[in-house]
């Protein structure tokens, strides 16, 4: 590594640091004034590229690259207006989690628009003329448009910083993030206001897209990359604090563009590799920040007692729940008699995913702690499972055993440092976890078959039938799903329904809150253990893919489509979810865009979800 190679490196990493502060900053607005968890923020981002990309070449010339930037940040804050006022003006009064499946939906709805609109090959921009060769420093080679990105983030920054101070409309939003109830005690219209901060914001994720342009293509996998990138710069940064969101931008830049600069490494005689580490050093910094200050490098300490996204459970089920239960394993175990084989994988899959979906509903319906990295644990069991036949020669039934052993392990490791937060801030740690576990699979070639994954790995002789194996995930999903509803009926899951209401009351009258909250994690990790291994078997085999952040978000939709506050809300929103994706993938090309469709009107029809509005539904009707 020479000196030059670190200036080149330092200079790249603080232009990403730049885009990705704008993208970041808009993202801590949003949420800072409205508390809204925007996941849509990244397809804006996404849409900003493609934008600027179109305009500069429809234009041409350094017109069009330099027009480009405003009109991609233009339309982006246009679509944020439509978004604001069609779509989140309506759950603003539903619980925070809902909110987050609403914009959910608005990334699947976005992604679909973008493919119709540009197709789904790659599309490279335009260098920034001027700005296209490099200069010298010393040895070093520089990119003049690195330069000049170097430059835009701290002038974005002071822009925003003398928007805030000076004028009466930031002095509003800066209220805004403090005390939002007495801002609207004072007579401020707080619906204008909250539109005018997701306007900025959305412009600003735009401008970011926009300025990327000359440094990579657009693609529709950049929403997703984009919004967890920026997940982090606010979480370090602190909630709300642009200076926060703008040290931990430039912190990122910094240790990732160190980690390339370094290559691999050799002590003692060992070799390593620090370039891989790029995958999950801003992960690791986030967990690092949120385990020493919760609250960021910017941000101001929250109080203990936060209000809970998560409603009551209903009242503990008696027998005619049972009876109805029993009657719906009968008919599932009959299943084969009258289906075909088609079918009969998709309802192994509709099982396996509602174990997956009870064990996250444990944790924030009971628990009320959500978690971003569920998927972790359903991975861990997976690579368990799957490294237990393949490597050690185990029998299938052996290797499901083993597999929530090992993930409720992980899961107690996790927990032990989770429940110390709560919020958002214990959401954004689970997924940092589980990024870091997903980059050791990722990376480890040797033992988990790196990205090309494991596979050919099939249930033994007796259980290779389809409808044998279905009936093995029926039984065991099903002693899964009601071992959980029995622990939340018992005791324990009292203890933990009060740790969730009223912590300090509940260490007032003798419960210890922090382990009752960190076995939770334990249980919880160890039934989407088992769930990852039946997935193994019936796949045939796996990769890196069970544990990314994707599968977490699709289990986070199946809790919150079914309802968080009934028991049988993870089962009717896996089932309608994994049907759903079936249904559209089959029939049409754009399937994510009727799924967000059928999940936002879901979410605006059923605002507790769709078991739980029936239930609500029947409680009036009664």
């Amino acid at each position: 590594m020479t000196v030059a190679d670190t200036l080149s490196q330092l200079v790249n990493g603080l232009a990403g640091a730049s885009t990705l502060f704008l993208l970041a900053s808009g993202l801590s607005l949003i949420f800072g004034v409205t508390r809204v968890v925007n996941f849509a923020h990244g397809s804006l981002y996404m849409i900003g590229t493609y934008v600027g990309i179109a305009v500069a070449e429809h234009v041409g010339g350094a017109t069009g690259f330099w027009l480009a930037l405003p009109v991609a940040a233009a339309i982006a804050g246009a679509l944020g207006f439509a978004v604001e006022t069609t779509v989140l003006r309506r759950v603003y009064r539903a619980p925070e989690l809902f909110q987050l499946l609403a914009t959910f939906a608005l990334v699947l709805i976005l992604k679909d628009a973008t493919l119709i609109v540009w197709g789904p090959e790659d599309v490279l921009g335009p260098r920034a003329p001027g700005l296209e060769d490099a200069v010298r420093v010393g040895d070093a080679t520089l990119a003049k448009y690195d330069l000049f990105l170097v430059i835009v983030g701290p002038l974005v920054l002071a822009a925003l910083d003398l928007v805030f101070r000076r004028t009466r409309w930031g002095l509003l939003v800066r209220a805004a993030t403090q005390d939002r109830e007495m801002l609207g005690a004072l007579g401020v219209n707080q619906r204008w206001l909250f539109t005018g901060v997701f306007v900025l914001g959305s412009a600003l994720a735009g401008l970011a897209g926009a300025l990327q342009m000359p440094r990579e293509p657009a693609s529709l996998s950049l929403d997703l990359t984009a919004i967890t990138d920026a997940f982090v710069v606010v979480v370090v940064g602190g909630l709300g604090s642009l200076r926060g969101a703008f040290l931990a931008a430039v912190l990122i830049g910094v240790l990732k563009a160190l980690c390339v600069a370094l290559g691999t490494v050799e002590v003692a005689g060992w070799s390593f590799n620090v370039s891989k580490l790029t995958l999950v050093i801003e992960f690791a910094l986030m967990a690092v920040t949120l385990a020493a200050r919760p609250w960021g490098l910017g941000g101001r300490p929250f109080p203990l007692e936060e209000r809970r996204a998560t409603v009551e459970l209903a009242k503990t089920p008696g027998i005619r729940f049972w009876l109805g239960i029993v009657a719906l394993l009968v008919l599932c175990a009959l299943a084969p008699l009258v289906t075909d084989e088609y079918t009969l994988v998709l309802a192994t899959d509709v099982l396996v995913f509602t174990l997956f979906a009870t064990s996250l509903h444990f944790l924030m319906g009971p628990g009320g702690m959500a978690s971003f990295g569920h998927a972790a644990f359903f991975g861990i069991g997976a690579y368990t499972a799957a490294l237990a036949v393949r490597s050690a020669g185990v029998p299938m039934l052996v290797a499901l055993a083993l597999a929530p052993g090992t993930a409720a392990l992980a899961g107690l490791v996790v927990g032990w440092f989770c429940v110390r937060l709560s919020g958002v801030y214990l959401a954004m740690l689970t997924l940092a976890f589980a990024q870091i576990a997903w980059s050791v699979v990722f990376q480890w070639d040797d033992v988990t078959g790196g990205s090309n994954g494991l596979f050919g790995i099939w249930p033994p002789g007796w259980a290779s039938d389809r409808a044998t194996f279905y009936l093995l995930a029926l039984a065991l999903c099903a002693a899964g799903v009601v071992a959980l509803w029995t622990v939340v009926n018992a005791p324990f899951g009292f203890a933990l329904r009060a740790a969730r209401d009223a912590s300090t009351r509940a260490e007032a009258v003798g419960i210890r809150v922090r382990r009752v909250r960190w076995l939770a994690f334990g249980l919880a990790a160890a039934a989407a253990g088992l769930a990852g291994a039946l997935y193994v078997f019936a796949k045939g085999g796996l990769s890196p893919e069970v544990m990314a952040i994707p599968r977490s978000v699709d289990g986070l939709v199946m809790v919150l489509l079914g309802g968080v506050g009934t028991l049988v809300g993870p089962v009717v929103g896996a089932a309608l979810f994994t049907w759903l994706q079936d249904f559209t993938l089959r029939h049409t090309e754009y399937w994510r865009l009727v799924l967000g469709a059928v999940i936002l009107l879901a979410v605006l029809a059923f605002p507790n979800g769709v078991a739980g509005g029936l239930a609500r539904l029947r409680e009036r009707l009664a």
